[in-house]
């Protein structure tokens, strides 16, 4: 038997009211968006192409098929336990249920430190692109793209703070802007460019034949990271409107189905476009990189406003994640009470907010030190794909062993429910022990110490049980 839903959301009585969020401020439209946005499709392309492209070459396109595949199994997964639980802390939430809140504190842990790294992982591509407009000079510059980061990271918190309905109006309005630009680009490099192509398309990009398992762990680990972000719709669960089918899960659904196809058709366009030593040399700059080639200047500068808008977007999405993810480990009272208060006219967790703004402004100035912009990107992508590998693999494991008994209730319901999500889990955690082997001990220790810092929180808080406990 299932706890009590309404039970777990008003357990703490007197709290009740000032733990309320915006219910019913999001359709499926917006639900839709929001997946997309939170994936950031043109940041994602600019950000991540040269690493990917550099790892497995032109397979990079079938590693984000295959990549995307095994992320819709775990988006199933996420369907099916936001049907028995729409909270806003999403894993943390329905791993606490089936597995324990050990298990759950470290899920939605995994979601918040992964948010926290990617404050700097989306911040700095913005910060480049907006340089790349304002001040050319000063693009490799560490000092001024993280000070530029900051700028970005403080005025896209402002926006969140004050509440869904802005956050959701501002997404809306970019997102439409981004994709008008993406599918010009998209269309314009397919006709200038098919006949006389950098990279000769063919169906060996997307062969299983083509790859080792050592290439295939490799780029999955980065391709992850492409699709990274459509889980925001179930962070909001609580402020969608209601509705069967839940209007979360359709936007999570056709989010990932639109993504799928998306990043198949753009890195297609990339490698068609750019050579690759043209795109090592953009770096993060590949949309940009794409433009140039295809629109006589000034109309390149065209995408460096749609990797803009992109990472606005994402940035945004993600403080959602980290902010509704505390809330709800803090009503349900493994965090502090502090976390889970509301502001009373904005109707946001102010305070996660604020928290994630002052833990990001202190990454910024740590990587800072780091001795070039690609090596920060490159870590702190890395790394990220490790946490993501860890918390949505504990919750595949959470909805596999939750609906294990949809095995034997007819072939759509065991593919949907148990096989095609196992798999996604069993690559999920393949794919994070397998990569480990290769990389530095700076990854190493983001991507796990970030994971591993879950133990302070977490006694802290078995701490302060014990002393209301004992002055009760």
């Amino acid at each position: 038997m299932l706890p009590d839903v309404g039970n777990q959301h008003g357990g703490r009585g007197i709290m009740a009211e000032e733990t309320s969020l915006a219910k019913g401020a999001l359709g499926v439209a917006e639900s839709v968006i929001m997946g997309i946005a939170g994936t950031a499709p043109a940041y994602s392309i600019a950000a991540t192409t040269a690493l990917i492209v550099g790892t497995v070459g032109v397979l990079s396109v079938g590693s984000i098929l295959y990549c995307g595949l095994i992320m819709f199994g775990m988006m199933l997964a996420f369907i099916n336990l936001n049907k028995m639980n729409p909270d806003a802390g999403a894993s943390f939430a329905w791993v606490r249920q089936v597995f324990g809140p050990t298990w759950g504190f470290f899920t939605g842990w995994g979601l918040i430190v992964a948010s926290v790294v990617f404050m700097v992982t989306a911040t700095v591509p913005a910060a480049q692109a907006t340089l790349k407009i304002l001040s050319p000079d000063h693009v490799e510059s560490t000092g001024w793209v993280t000070a530029t980061a900051a700028i970005w990271l403080t005025l896209i918190s402002a926006v969140v703070g004050r509440g869904i309905k802005h956050a959701s109006f501002a997404q809306v309005l970019f997102t439409i802007i981004e994709t008008a630009i993406v599918l010009l680009i998209i269309v314009a490099g397919l006709y200038y460019f098919w006949n006389q192509p950098a990279h000769i398309p063919s169906l060996s990009w997307f062969s299983p034949t083509s790859f080792t398992a050592e290439t295939f762990a490799s780029g999955a680990l980065v391709a992850i990271f492409f699709y990274w972000g459509w889980d925001v719709t179930m962070n909001l669960g609580e402020e969608t409107i209601d509705g069967v089918p839940q209007p979360a899960g359709r936007g999570a659904f056709w989010s990932m189905v639109n993504l799928i196809v998306f990043f198949i058709v753009m890195l297609t366009v990339v490698l068609i476009v750019l050579s690759d030593q043209e795109i090592a040399d953009a770096d993060t700059n590949v949309m940009f990189a794409v433009a140039d080639k295809l629109f006589p200047q000034p109309w390149g500068y065209l995408a460096v406003v749609s990797t803009i808008l992109s990472t606005i977007g994402t940035i945004e999405t993600q403080i959602l994640c980290f902010t509704r993810s505390m809330f709800s480990m803090s009503r349900a009272d493994i965090l502090h009470s502090r976390y889970a208060k509301v502001h009373p006219e904005w109707q946001t967790p102010v305070t996660a907010t604020v928290l994630i703004w002052a833990l990001g402004l202190v990454l910024l100035l740590g990587f800072s030190y780091l001795p070039a912009v690609e090596t920060i990107l490159n870590t702190s992508l890395t790394a990220i794909g490790l946490q993501i590998c860890f918390y949505m693999s504990i919750a595949g494991a959470a909805s596999v062993w939750h609906y294990r008994a949809m095995i034997s209730g007819g072939a759509m319901n065991a593919l949907t429910h148990v096989i095609w999500p196992g798999l996604a889990t069993a690559f999920m955690v393949f794919i994070g022990f397998y990569s480990m082997k290769d990389l530095d001990w700076l990854t190493i220790g983001v991507g796990v110490g970030g994971i591993a810092l879950g133990f302070v929180p977490l006694g802290l808080n078995a701490l302060r049980q014990r002393r209301s406990a004992a002055t009760a």
